[in-house]
């Protein structure tokens, strides 16, 4: 929800926020050491320190992103399927990297178990509906609706992304309506556990797109108001305060009391359930849920982004040399986003096999955080070379 220090970025010539390219890329790294679970460096990643964690982060910025590239396209009367087509062209490409790096991801599960003799491998993540359902697994693998661990936000990002144009274009005519509207399907999916179905595991999606649709709607309307030289919502000096406590309480709790992604047997998680219980309150309003997008998780990503948002100085930091491999990383979030999968499927393998320690935790997320740098740099090494070649300027990237 940028202030008005990212004006700029509606003038006539866009001007790319580093702070949405530089928190992205942090967000990625984030995601890639939380997606190798056992490591030291997993303890100082942000799902530590409040409800939310990256994937929040991801997902908002992710729709903020869209409305700046794709809104122009549905501001005006139409026609729109130039704007309908990039979206889709989008889509596409979502869809084949999530199918390339979940086929690498099996072929890793299946390598470390052949080679290694590590069989686990082979029960986790979802991955084990392979051998105990072949033929209906490799049916829904290319529909979606078999989504392996650690590679499934693609999925989400992709079915918002394909609903795309009709949010911005109810955005541009009616933003308070399409919020109340995201609300709505927001509380009835959650309350009622409404989601996309699973084949062949039963359940539904991990991110369920029918709640995470109010977070990705959010963003979009934040691109939207950046583009005009606006805020969403406006900096004021008790909300930024009410956010702070918000974010204090959460750091507190997950710090000191196992509930954010731990065992919800725990005695805070008992004690919401009894609050919730006595308050007759939805049970996604105290609840701790991913899948669902329940309230705590939401509002402590949406704080932190207000915040973020209200500190001038941010904007200087991005700005700074030192922050330049972190957008670099930012600039191609897909790319890195689908190389980091395929690390940390690697990653689990190695330290399944191997004894633990300091060092094997290190050169594990700091060779892992050296490739996906190395593989952003040449992307966009490729690009330039390409756009010399055929003497045109280098277009911004998505």
């Amino acid at each position: 929800m940028s202030g008005p220090e990212g004006t700029a970025m509606g003038g006539a010539r866009s001007v790319r926020d580093l702070r949405l390219d530089v928190l992205r890329g942090l967000a990625l790294i984030s995601i890639f050491i939380n997606h190798t679970p056992g490591t030291i460096y997993e303890n100082i990643t942000t799902r530590n320190f409040g409800f939310s964690d990256a994937a929040e982060g991801f997902v908002l910025m992710s729709g903020i992103a869209a409305g700046l590239a794709y809104g122009k396209f549905f501001a005006g009367p139409g026609p729109y399927w130039p704007g309908v087509g990039k979206m889709w062209r989008r889509v596409w490409a979502l869809y084949q990297v999530h199918i390339v790096t979940t086929m690498i991801a099996i072929a890793l599960s299946a390598g470390f178990a052949y080679w290694g003799g590590y069989f686990p491998l082979m029960q986790r993540n979802a991955v084990t509906a392979l051998h105990k359902f072949p033929l209906q697994a490799l049916v829904g693998i290319p529909l979606l609706s078999h989504q392996l661990g650690y590679a499934n936000i693609l999925p989400l990002y992709a079915a918002l992304l394909f609903a795309g144009p009709v949010m911005l274009w109810c955005a541009h005519r009616a933003p308070r309506r399409l919020l109340v509207v995201s609300v709505l399907v927001y509380g009835v999916a959650a309350q009622w556990w409404i989601n996309i179905p699973s084949f062949p595991n039963k359940g539904g999606w991990f991110f369920n797109p029918l709640t995470w649709q109010l977070l990705f709607i959010i963003g979009l309307l934040t691109g939207l108001a950046i583009k005009r030289g606006e805020r969403l919502v406006p900096v004021k000096r008790w909300l930024v305060v009410a956010c702070l406590l918000f974010m204090a309480v959460s750091a507190f709790v997950a710090l000191n009391i196992p509930v954010a992604g731990k065992p919800a047997q725990e005695w805070f998680g008992r004690g919401m359930w009894h609050v919730q219980e006595a308050l007759h309150t939805p049970w996604f309003v105290l609840g701790f849920d991913k899948t669902y997008l329940t309230m705590p998780r939401l509002l402590h990503a949406l704080a932190l982004a207000y915040v973020l948002s209200c500190w001038p100085w941010l904007r200087r930091a991005c700005a700074s040399r030192f922050a330049a491999p972190f957008a670099l990383l930012g600039r191609n979030g897909l790319a890195v986003f689908g190389l980091g999968v395929v690390l940390c499927y690697t990653c689990n393998g190695i330290k399944a096999i191997s004894p633990p320690s300091l060092a094997l935790d290190s050169a594990l997320i700091g060779g892992g955080i050296a490739l996906m740098l190395a593989f952003a740099w040449s992307k966009e090494a490729w690009r330039r070379a390409e756009a010399r070649a055929e003497g045109r300027p280098l277009s911004r990237a998505e």
